[in-house]
């Protein structure tokens, strides 16, 4: 494939993200301007069902993804002959969903001979913060939460460095399972989110999770625990305060989280830290890990809430800085939906 355009000024990559329940397409000037950003979210789709259902959602990445796709291009008021690049989420994610987007990425990459960039998804999750703050630069700190992912990353020109992780479930994982719990309807975590806000932590105790790691996490006994507390004043047919039981489930989780990562900054002497993932915009996250990180004169990095959830702009900025790397793939790729980010040693 073409790969001329490597070094030119001003870098045109179109991105497409369809790991999920999203089908997103963006144009990414340079790794750090958006020129457009459309998403299709499928949530309506899934909500009958409480969650989403992997076939529903790869029929409707086909049937969207050409539009999306022709959306962004449009909103980017672009020639496809002017883009530089194609880039495409690998995985992690559903394989069914992944598939549609790296066939759709690998016919147009071949098609205009442009590069294709094969991008981990969690990898795009950090680099929405490149889009916010074009001042942000590696090395720093970040606290990556998902439905799949909790982990402490080192971010650095070198690559990335895994201080910790999750032992079992992830935190966004915790979130939803806490929500069906409580019988909030999907997306669970968003909407457990918003039922916290009205209750007090105080009203009920949880136990924050003992992990051996200095920097790891762990939410499966939290989860539990916290079902068991639902199903026992169930059993005993006790009434119960479901906003205080969304608060205290909040709290624990988060506290958690930004327990261990200020101990990982300071432990390891960092300044800068950043937040990344589709957990990033629970309220409360961004809130404590902002006052915890002015208490200790860090300064933190939080995207909008338009870059926390699954799109495909910060597919495009994490593929520029593959691009730039000369990190492209070939024809042969395939969706990967285990892909495991690669860690330096």
């Amino acid at each position: 494939m073409n790969t001329k355009q490597h070094k030119q000024n001003n870098t045109l990559i179109l991105a497409i993200e369809s790991s999920c329940d999203e089908t997103a397409a963006a144009v990414i000037e340079n790794g750090r301007s958006i020129r457009s950003n459309v998403v299709y979210s499928q949530i309506q789709l899934h909500v009958p069902y409480g969650g989403v259902v992997p076939e529903i959602a790869s029929r409707s990445h086909i049937e969207k993804i050409d539009a999306v796709v022709q959306a962004a291009m449009k909103e980017a008021g672009l020639a496809y002959g002017s883009l530089d690049a194609v880039a495409v989420t690998q995985g992690p994610g559903l394989v069914g969903a992944l598939l549609v987007g790296v066939s759709y990425a690998k016919g147009l990459a071949y098609a205009l001979k442009k590069p294709l960039v094969a991008v981990n998804h969690i990898s795009g999750h950090i680099a929405a913060n490149y889009l916010a703050y074009p001042e942000l630069k590696p090395p720093f700190l970040c606290l990556v939460v998902s439905g799949g992912h909790s982990h402490v990353i080192e971010v650095t020109d070198a690559g990335l460095f895994l201080l910790g992780c999750t032992q079992d479930d992830a935190a966004g994982e915790a979130f939803d399972k806490a929500a069906r719990v409580l019988g909030l309807p999907y997306p669970g975590g968003p909407n457990l989110d918003k039922l916290a806000e009205a209750g007090n932590p105080d009203t009920y105790r949880l136990t924050e999770p003992k992990v051996a790691g200095a920097y790891d996490f762990s939410f499966s006994g939290l989860k539990t625990g916290f079902i068991n507390l639902v199903h026992g004043m169930d059993q005993r047919g006790e009434r119960y305060d479901k906003a205080g039981l969304a608060a205290v489930f909040r709290h624990t989780v988060v506290h958690h989280l930004t327990g261990k990562t200020i101990k990982a900054a300071l432990d390891r002497g960092w300044k800068t830290l950043a937040l990344a993932g589709g957990v990033s915009a629970n309220s409360l996250l961004r809130k404590e890990l902002q006052a915890l990180c002015d208490e200790h004169g860090f300064k933190l990095y939080m995207p909008p809430l338009y870059l926390c959830g699954d799109n495909a702009a910060m597919i495009g900025a994490a593929a520029h800085v593959q691009l730039m790397n000369h990190d492209v793939a070939d024809l042969s790729l395939n969706a990967n939906p285990s892909l495991s980010l690669k860690f330096g040693t």
